[in-house]
């Protein structure tokens, strides 16, 4: 990709991050009108959630192949399961921004407020401050890996800030699923 060059990884990164999430916040927040998007029937909407758990805990599984891959000094397995973490994470990224642009926003938890004070809520913040830490920091090894040759990429940060993305998207995606199973399995 000629327009990713090494000195517009930084750049780039920072638009791409930037828009991003305020596409998020602005879905989540209820400012993106719904007849922006399509009417989907109602089954469709109540599907999204459990088609995201699967995507998450698929992509639990390609972070973690693509991880150990690396590891072992496998750099066509780990590419291909970073390409499919990410394909992963961009289609639940569309299906959850629909979703909620679709509803007018976020719903509300349905349990209990005890557990949605000291549980759903904690859960969520970590989850969410992990999902926003991550968005930079996989465009940014993302970007490396796009305008780098394997062998130029061991000379950057790619591996140091991959390691850091990795584990930070795992554990967001571990809560997300956490988040899931109180909100649509448990209440």
């Amino acid at each position: 990709m000629e327009y990713v060059t090494r000195e517009r990884v930084p750049l780039l990164t920072g638009v791409l991050s930037i828009v991003s999430l305020a596409l998020v916040f602005g879905a989540a927040g209820g400012a993106i009108p719904q007849n922006a998007v399509p009417i989907a029937p109602e089954w469709v909407l109540e599907a999204i959630p459990h088609l995201n758990a699967i995507i998450s805990l698929t992509a639990i599984a390609t972070i973690s192949v693509g991880w150990r891959a690396i590891r072992r000094g496998d750099v066509r397995r780990h590419q291909l399961a970073m390409i499919a973490s990410v394909v992963l994470f961009a289609s639940f990224l569309v299906l959850y921004l629909y979703r909620l642009v679709a509803m007018g926003g976020a719903g509300s938890f349905p349990g209990p407020a005890t557990i949605e004070r000291f549980v759903y809520f904690p859960i969520l913040a970590v989850h969410m401050i992990l999902a926003i830490v991550c968005i930079p920091l996989l465009y940014y090894v993302l970007l490396l890996a796009l305008s780098h040759s394997v062998a130029d990429l061991r000379r950057t940060r790619h591996a140091f800030v991959g390691r850091i993305a990795a584990s930070l998207w795992l554990i967001s995606f571990a809560f997300g699923v956490v988040v899931y199973l109180l909100l649509h399995q448990l209440y």
